[in-house]
C-alpha cells in the first residue's frame, strides 16, 4: 500500500484507513485547542510524518467527525499505518474505513485533487481491503517490507527492499517507480527521476510515473520538462481522470489556462427500430451549418444501416467506433469546406465548431480529439490498438490543441 505523499496522487494500489491505532507515538490532551492540534497535525502530514500525525487526527476526528479537512487527514495518516501492520485483515479493515471516511470528506464538500485520487484508485478495492504488489509470494513480501519502511520514513531500507523485489521480478513496475519516489522523499531528485524514467520504460502506459515526474519538474520550476511528461502520462491512460487533474495541477502552477477542445455537433443519427435511424438536426442553426452537421448524422446512419456489418463482418452487434467517428466528422469537415467555398460570407466562418472541425481536419488530427477529448465508452475500446500505432500523433495533438506552452521567463 502506498504511501499518499502531501498533494501527490496516489497508485493504483489502493488505500486505506484504520480503526483504532494504540500508539503512544503523539499523545495529544484534551486540554488542545482545536485549531492549534490540527494545525499541527497538518503540518507533520506535509512533513511526511503520517504515523506522528494519526493520532492527532484520530482525536481531532472524535471531536468533530464532520470536519473533511481531518477526515482526509486521517486517511493519510492509515495508509501509513496500513502498511506497517503484519496482519493482512487488520490492513484491509483499515482500507474499508479508508474509503467510507474518503466518502464522508466528499460528501462534506471535499474535492481536492488528493481525495479524487484516492477515491478514484479504490475504485477496485476487494471486500476484505487487502492489497497485494505482486502473484509471486517473494515479490510480495519484499514490496510489503518496502512499503512498511518507507512509512516509517527509512528509505534507505525502503529503497533495499524496494530493490530486492526488483531483483526477483525486473518487470515490477511498483518497484521501479517505489525506489524512486523513495529517493524522491530524500531529496535525491536526479535519482528520482531516474527511476520515474526506468518504471516508465517498464510499462509505458501506466501513468503513475510520468506523473510523479512531472510532479517533481513542477515543484523545481521545470515547467517545460512537467509539461511533456504530464502529455505522456494522459497518452497512457486517457481515461482515468488522475493523469487529466495532474495536468490541471501543472498548468495552476505555471499559470497556463487549459482551452476547452470540443466539438458541439448541430445534429445526431438515432436507432429508431429495425434499421432505422433518425437523424435530429438544430432547428435554429443556419441552412450552411445545418448541411455541414447532416453530412455528419448521415454518414453515421450508413455507418448503423450497412457499413458497420461490412467494415466489422465478425463482430454480431453494432457499436460505436473509432473508424466510423471519424469518417462522420470527416465528411462534416468536407461539406463546411465545400459550403464556405461557395459563400465567402458564410456563418461556418463564425462558428467555432466547425472552425476548431476543420483546423483538425487540416491538420489530421481527427482520430486523435476523437480519442482524448470525444470519445464515448465504446469509442475508448478502440483506443490501446491506435496507441500501438500513432503514439506520436496523440503526443502531438495533445501538444498542438490542448496543453499550451507555459510563458517563457524573463
Amino acid at each position: 500500500m502506498r504511501v499518499i505523499r502531501s498533494n501527490r496522487a496516489t497508485l493504483v494500489l489502493l488505500v486505506m484507513i484504520a480503526a483504532a491505532f494504540g500508539s503512544a507515538r503523539a499523545q495529544t490532551t484534551s486540554s488542545d485547542d482545536y485549531a492549534t492540534e490540527r494545525a499541527k497535525a497538518a503540518t507533520l502530514v506535509k512533513q511526511q510524518n503520517w504515523l506522528d500525525a494519526l493520532p492527532l487526527f484520530e482525536d481531532l476526528f472524535q471531536k468533530n467527525p464532520k470536519d473533511a479537512v481531518v477526515l482526509e487527514g486521517l486517511a493519510q495518516c492509515l495508509i501509513a499505518h496500513s502498511v506497517t501492520l503484519q496482519n493482512p485483515d487488520a490492513a484491509g479493515q483499515e482500507r474499508i474505513r479508508a474509503k467510507a471516511l474518503l466518502e464522508a470528506a466528499r460528501q462534506l464538500g471535499d474535492h481536492s485533487q488528493l481525495l479524487e485520487n484516492l477515491l478514484d484508485t479504490l475504485k477496485n478495492l476487494p471486500k476484505n481491503g487487502e492489497v497485494n504488489y505482486a502473484e509471486n509470494s517473494d515479490v510480495n513480501a519484499a514490496m510489503k517490507a518496502g512499503e512498511a519502511a518507507f512509512a516509517e520514513k527509512d528509505f534507505a531500507e525502503a529503497i533495499k527492499n524496494y530493490s530486492h523485489a526488483l531483483e526477483l521480478d525486473p518487470k515490477s513496475y511498483w518497484a521501479a517507480l517505489f525506489v524512486g519516489d523513495s529517493y524522491f522523499s530524500e531529496k535525491e531528485f536526479p535519482q528520482a527521476g531516474e527511476w520515474y524514467d526506468r518504471a516508465a520504460q517498464i510499462d509505458p502506459n501506466r501513468e503513475t510515473a510520468y506523473r510523479y515526474h512531472a510532479d517533481m519538474l513542477t515543484k523545481q520550476g521545470d515547467f517545460s520538462g512537467a509539461r511533456t511528461l504530464s502529455i505522456e502520462a494522459i497518452v497512457a491512460e486517457p481515461y482515468n481522470a488522475i493523469p487529466w487533474r495532474g495536468l490541471v495541477a501543472w498548468a495552476n502552477a505555471c499559470h497556463v489556462k487549459l482551452p476547452r477542445v470540443h466539438i458541439e455537433t448541430g445534429g445526431s443519427a438515432t436507432p429508431n427500430g429495425e434499421n432505422k435511424i433518425t437523424i435530429t438536426l438544430d432547428a435554429n442553426q443556419p441552412a450552411e451549418i445545418s448541411a455541414v452537421w447532416f453530412g455528419y448524422s448521415g454518414t453515421r446512419a450508413l455507418w448503423h444501416q450497412e457499413r458497420f456489418k461490412k467494415e466489422f463482418p465478425q463482430v454480431a452487434q453494432y457499436r460505436h467506433t473509432l473508424v466510423e467517428e471519424a469518417d462522420a466528422l470527416t465528411t462534416a469537415a468536407k461539406v463546411a469546406e465545400e459550403t464556405a467555398g461557395k459563400s465567402p460570407n458564410s456563418p461556418i466562418a463564425k462558428d467555432a465548431n466547425i472552425q476548431l472541425l476543420l483546423r483538425l481536419y487540416h491538420q489530421q488530427m481527427i482520430e486523435p480529439y476523437v480519442l482524448l477529448n470525444s470519445a464515448d465508452q465504446e469509442i475508448l475500446l478502440d483506443y490501446p490498438a491506435y496507441r500501438a500505432q500513432n503514439r506520436a500523433k496523440l503526443v502531438q495533438y495533445l501538444n498542438e490543441f490542448v496543453v499550451p506552452e507555459p510563458a517563457k521567463a524573463p
